[in-house]
């Protein structure tokens, strides 16, 4: 049984050795991820992390909700809807990243997002839910990260017929939120 005194009170990823991983090198992961990878500040990936939690959080509190649930444009996702996309894609993308550090050697699937946001009924979710899983999902992936030796982050994998290693797909998870929190800031 696990005694309790030896688990923290307050959960603080940023404590851990892993904030200062380096970038993935070009080539770790396909061409199209670069949109993402140049997006990111040179800062640790803890602080980064968490600064976006935070930083989504405050700008959906700013916000009112018939905002949350309205597309900018006809065929567009609403807010709730993009919260949604960064929560899928950041879970498939933090599954791929565990397998590949574990040496998984079979080719993983893609998937389709468009068909993933309609079922995920975001709209029909509360921002506050969203929000409090979004943080949740941010912690899960320190603590995974924080879990990793170092020398697994560079062992390659193929997702959707395409080789990439953890490290790349942990620093495309930070820049994908930083572009579509970018979309929602311009177009919203």
């Amino acid at each position: 049984m696990l005694n309790a005194k030896f688990i923290p009170k307050e959960f603080n990823p940023t404590k851990f050795y892993m904030n200062t991983f380096s970038l993935p090198k070009k080539g770790d992961y396909p061409v199209f991820y670069e949109t993402y990878i140049s997006k990111i500040p040179d800062e640790n990936y803890s602080g980064q992390i968490l600064r976006q939690v935070n930083a989504l959080k405050e700008f959906f509190i700013s916000k009112d909700a018939v905002w949350e649930s309205l597309p900018y444009e006809e065929g567009k996702w609403s807010p709730k809807e993009v919260l949604g996309h960064l929560l899928d894609t950041e879970r498939i993308m933090t599954f791929r990243a565990l397998c590949f550090s574990r040496g998984e050697k079979n080719s993983l699937p893609g998937f389709d997002q468009d068909p993933y946001v309609i079922s995920g009924k975001f709209n029909s979710v509360s921002t506050e839910l969203l929000l409090r899983d979004f943080e949740a999902q941010r912690n899960a992936l320190l603590t995974l990260i924080n879990t990793l030796d170092e020398s697994v982050l560079d062992q390659v994998g193929n997702a959707n017929g395409n080789p990439i290693t953890p490290r790349a797909l942990f620093w495309i998870i930070s820049g994908h939120f930083i572009h579509h929190f970018e979309i929602l800031k311009e177009r919203y």
